[in-house]
């Protein structure tokens, strides 16, 4: 009996220890954190206008400084770099601005205020935690960076207006064997503004901490795709340009670019078939007043002539010329009696091609195995025509030579006509001397690393004299 009694005090007295060490617990605990509590108070009230010591951004000190000192802090690191010049290129295009003009680098305004609020939001405990954390360890922020959207959008909008194109729709119809309607598909193109502020995005880092004077960035073009493309809108294999003929017309008298045009527009759509012999006077058919072409000078029993359908010559050698870039057999061809300056207002002698319906003509055979289409385009600012052959490419590939320029002979001497339709005294130069020449160029096609066409052309050229219209009538 005596050894329980002994036992239930000692236990009573461990009960009563461990609650007083329990409260003392609590009243230690309450009395760190009030006395936490209490300096940070103090510390607040001391920081309020400041931004905490030990708080850093990117590695600057910003600690005990105001938020105005911190934009200025800022804005002098951003004129640091203001002469860094950003160069924006693509192809020949070139253009560029500073980064004082593209307001670029720190955002300072944004990295103040964030600087001066950190640790003074609504939550006691997280403030506490972020200015121990300041004060003991440091506390370092990423900054924020920007440039002016306005000065970037101004600065760049010739680029875009230069570069931007919708895509162009395939138009194709054709009826009767000829093409009504014919327009290739285009694809069009976007400046990638989102991507290339990307990369000015990625440049803040570099240009701050290296201040570069020259950054240069590539100018992204986004493809566009036309909803309907050349492909789809036919079904003959006419996808894709084969072969192009150009010629000048400069200087040519009225009746003559008239006809020019007439002709042009009578090939204009013609399909041939694979395999078909082309015949361009056979398309073009009768060239007379019954036609509707005018009167200009064409080049009759070696004479400079006013006659129907002057200026059909243009038509014919321009689309000679498409037919040996294009690659394509030539069956038939002629020259000129004589060199004609219009046909070498853009190309040495020798690529012209004469033809006189019925009898002299220019032919090819179309032995590509899809369908040709032929496309017409005048451009009277530059006086120039532009014939386009379409169809599919089977790769073949063209060289032509430099012509040979052989047997010059001097032109005749002048000639002057009396012109009854010419008031007395007036003098109209109707045709230009020109010398006598042997002109001769290699054509060499290869298809699949074979050739397939090797050519000689040769055009002998008679000496020509000016002619001079001289009037008569009273």
């Amino acid at each position: 009996m005596k050894q329980t009694k002994k036992i239930r005090p000692r236990k009573k007295i461990i009960a009563q220890t461990l609650k007083a060490i329990f409260w003392f617990c609590i009243g230690a605990i309450l009395a760190t954190f009030l006395l936490i509590s209490f300096t940070f108070i103090i510390f607040e009230k001391t920081n309020s206008k400041v931004v905490y010591p030990g708080i850093t951004v990117n590695n600057i000190n910003v600690g005990k400084h105001t938020q105005k000192e911190v934009e200025e802090l800022f804005a002098k690191e951003n004129e640091a770099i203001e002469n860094t010049q950003f160069t924006f290129a693509l192809d020949s295009m070139v253009a560029t601005i500073s980064a004082k003009d593209l307001q670029y680098g720190y955002n300072q305004d944004l990295i103040a205020r964030q600087a001066i609020t950190l640790g003074k939001s609504k939550n006691l405990l997280s403030n506490i935690s972020i200015a121990c954390q300041a004060y003991f360890s440091g506390l370092n922020l990423q900054p924020t960076y920007h440039y002016s959207e306005d000065a970037f959008d101004k600065f760049f909008s010739p680029f875009i207006k230069a570069v931007n194109k919708e895509p162009v729709d395939a138009l194709f119809s054709f009826q009767d064997g000829k093409v009504l309607t014919f327009k290739p598909s285009e694809e069009g193109k976007t400046v990638d503004v989102e991507k290339i502020k990307e990369n000015l995005n990625s440049q803040f880092e570099k240009v701050l901490r290296q201040r570069p004077q020259k950054i240069i960035i590539p100018i992204n073009v986004k493809i566009l795709e036309p909803k309907i493309t050349t492909d789809k809108a036919n079904n003959l294999g006419i996808k894709e340009l084969i072969g192009i003929g150009t010629s000048l017309f400069q200087h040519s008298i009225q009746n003559r670019v008239f006809n020019i045009n007439l002709a042009a527009s009578k090939i204009n759509g013609a399909l041939i078939e694979p395999n078909e012999i082309f015949s361009f006077t056979k398309t073009l058919g009768d060239v007379s007043a019954l036609t509707g072409y005018q009167q200009a000078y064409i080049i009759q029993n070696g004479k400079t002539i006013l006659g129907d359908g002057g200026g059909v010559c243009q038509v014919s050698t321009t689309f000679f010329r498409a037919l040996l870039n294009a690659g394509l057999t030539i069956t038939e061809r002629h020259a000129h009696a004589y060199r004609v300056g219009y046909y070498e207002q853009d190309s040495p002698p020798g690529f012209d091609a004469t033809v006189y319906y019925p009898s002299v003509d220019l032919k090819f055979k179309n032995d590509t195995g899809n369908y040709i289409l032929v496309q017409t385009q005048i451009d009277p600012s530059l006086s120039q025509l532009s014939i386009f052959l379409y169809g599919t490419s089977d790769g073949r590939s063209v060289i032509l030579s430099k012509p040979i320029v052989t047997n010059r002979t001097p032109p005749p001497p002048d000639v002057y006509q009396d012109d009854p339709t010419l008031p007395k005294g007036t003098v109209k130069q109707v045709d230009w001397s020109a010398e006598g020449s042997k002109v001769s160029f290699r054509r060499d096609v290869t298809k699949n690393g074979k050739k397939i066409i090797s050519e000689t052309f040769v055009s002998n050229y008679a000496a020509w004299q000016s002619v001079f219209l001289r009037g008569t009538k009273e």
